[in-house]
């Protein structure tokens, strides 16, 4: 009889592991470019990018639970020509030589059935830390056709205002708001 709990004791701790398992998945730095753009002068909007990222998603479907942890190289910066990253790249801006970094951290995955449609994090930029929604659109798992292994992916949006980081350069006549979009691909470990 003890030998029977004990064998029916092992076999629900090991069913209830299996069922909450998490799965790491990395993030795809060749399929993950952050973009952002801002109202330049009233006469157009400006968009520029970040070519090196990375970080890990993590995703528990059966508890509907997860995480991100994402990180920006700033010194990445891609405006376009190397003047405009320069002056981007400077202590009125993004002052990469004392950030070279900014992140974003969640452990509030928003789903919706079994996607993943939003998270509630914390954004550090300039060294200032804010909550920060982004909400996910496209959201997709499946096996990746190229790696063979499992691979989710998403197009991540979000607005900042500049400003609330410390980043007030020209503002108003460069927009304090910053929208943000992430194309993100990620390979399970």
């Amino acid at each position: 009889m003890k030998k029977q709990v004990l064998a029916s004791a092992l076999l629900a701790i090991m069913s209830a592991s299996a069922f909450a398992a998490s799965d790491v998945y990395t993030i795809d730095p060749h399929h993950t470019w952050p973009i952002f753009s801002v109202n330049h002068l009233g006469y157009s909007t400006q968009r520029g990018r970040f070519d090196d990222t990375h970080g890990t998603v993590t995703l528990d479907f059966a508890n509907k639970t997860g995480s991100v942890d994402l990180t920006i190289d700033t010194k990445s910066l891609d405006m376009g020509f190397a003047e405009w990253n320069e002056h981007l790249s400077g202590p009125a801006f993004f002052n990469v030589a004392q950030y070279p970094t900014m992140t974003f951290k969640s452990d509030k995955l928003i789903f919706d059935g079994d996607k993943v449609v939003g998270a509630d994090g914390k954004f550090t930029l300039l060294g200032v830390t804010r909550p920060l929604h982004v909400t996910v659109h496209n959201f997709h798992c499946g096996e990746h056709p190229m790696a063979h292994k499992m691979a989710c992916g998403g197009d991540i949006t979000a607005t900042i205002q500049r400003s609330d980081y410390g980043m007030k350069a020209y503002v108003p006549m460069v927009g304090d708001e910053v929208r943000i979009k992430v194309p993100v691909e990620a390979i399970k470990n």
